[in-house]
C-alpha cells in the first residue's frame, strides 16, 4: 500500500467504522478490486483525509450530496456513520433542507424517511440488551 491508500483507509475506518470496511473487503474480487483502491485513494484518501474542513462539514455535504442526486445506498451508509463524524441529526435535516430547495422536495422528502427509518434503528434496543 502507498502512503495515500494508508491515509485513505485510516479515514475510511475513522468514518465508516471499522466492521463496515471489513465486510467491504471480505466482498472484495479481482474483478472490484481497482474500484475499492480507487475509491479509498481518492474518496478518502484524497478528499475526506484534507483538513481544511472539519469532518462534521463534509459529512453534512456528502449527505446533501447524495441525497440531491438519489444516491439511497451511499446516503444510508453516510447516515449511519454520523456519530463517527460529530454530525447530529440537527445537522442532517439542516442539510437535507437545502436539498429540498436546491435538488427538489421530492428528493428531500424521501431523504428524510430515509434518515427517520435509520435513525429509528439506531434508537431500537439491540437484541437481548435492554429495553
Amino acid at each position: 500500500m502507498t502512503e495515500l491508500s494508508d491515509t485513505g483507509m485510516a479515514t475510511r475506518r475513522r468514518v465508516l467504522g471499522d466492521a463496515h470496511v471489513a465486510r467491504a473487503e471480505a466482498q472484495t474480487t479481482a474483478f472490484d478490486a481497482p474500484f475499492q483502491a480507487l475509491i479509498t485513494d481518492a474518496a478518502w484518501g484524497h478528499v475526506w483525509s484534507r483538513d481544511t474542513i472539519t469532518p462534521r462539514e463534509r459529512s453534512m455535504m456528502t449527505i446533501a450530496l447524495l441525497a440531491a442526486l438519489g444516491n439511497d445506498g451511499e446516503l444510508a451508509l453516510h447516515l449511519r456513520a454520523i456519530p463517527n463524524t460529530g454530525t447530529s441529526r440537527d445537522d442532517v435535516i439542516e442539510a437535507l433542507l437545502h436539498v429540498a430547495i436546491y435538488a427538489g422536495v421530492p428528493r428531500a422528502n424521501h431523504a428524510i424517511r430515509l434518515a427517520k427509518q435509520i435513525f429509528a434503528e439506531a434508537d431500537a434496543p439491540t437484541a437481548g440488551g435492554p429495553a
